[in-house]
């Protein structure tokens, strides 16, 4: 029986990746990442930081990402709680450039999603005390770090805002560009 199934979304490069997860009456047991498992299915990217974030309801965090030569995907994984989790192709050349893919990822459906480089990745919390992680398959690197504004209309991402009382971004988040004024160096 495979631990994971890998989906392709909609927008090429996204995937859609349900593990297995193992319950009984104490609770649950499951892999977030198995090299040889992903590998399987053609994944073998290696992942060389992980990070973990807690939120409020209502916090958007995003849309994230960094340029070459210290670009990143991100493996994102809900633990606790609810969000609604995001990605925006912006690989100049793209098919799908300015398009933007997204699910609901929460504690108990154990979905994850990997946005490779050349994706802008936010959130939306969509409960209390929400944990995120991820794995990078980059360092952090604040001279690359690069951000679009999460509400940009040319993007005109759904997000679920009516499942929050009140929406919650840092003063830095505010402030990003448009997609069409974004430094990007990514090429489809």
């Amino acid at each position: 029986m495979a631990k994971f199934k890998f989906t392709e979304s909609p927008i090429r490069g996204i995937l859609i990746i349900e593990p297995k997860a193992f319950g009984d009456d104490r609770g649950f047991f499951m892999e977030f990442y198995n090299k040889d498992e992903f590998a399987k299915d053609g994944f073998t990217v290696p992942f060389v930081q992980h990070n973990h974030s807690r939120s409020k309801k209502g916090v958007v965090r995003g849309l994230h990402y960094q340029i070459h030569p210290a670009a990143m995907g991100k493996l994102v994984k809900c633990t606790r709680g609810s969000i609604f989790d995001v990605g925006v192709d912006i690989r100049q050349g793209s098919p799908t450039f300015g398009q933007w893919y997204g699910e609901v990822l929460t504690g108990e459906n154990h979905k994850m999603l990997y946005f490779p480089p050349g994706f802008a990745h936010g959130f939306l919390s969509l409960a209390d005390e929400t944990d995120v992680i991820y794995a990078c398959t980059g360092l952090f690197s604040p001279e690359n770090e690069r951000a679009i504004l999460w509400n940009d209309p040319a993007i005109g991402i759904k997000w679920p805002l009516g499942e929050v009382e009140k929406v919650i971004v840092s003063e830095r988040d505010q402030k990003h560009p448009g997609l069409k004024n974004a430094d990007t160096n990514f090429t489809f």
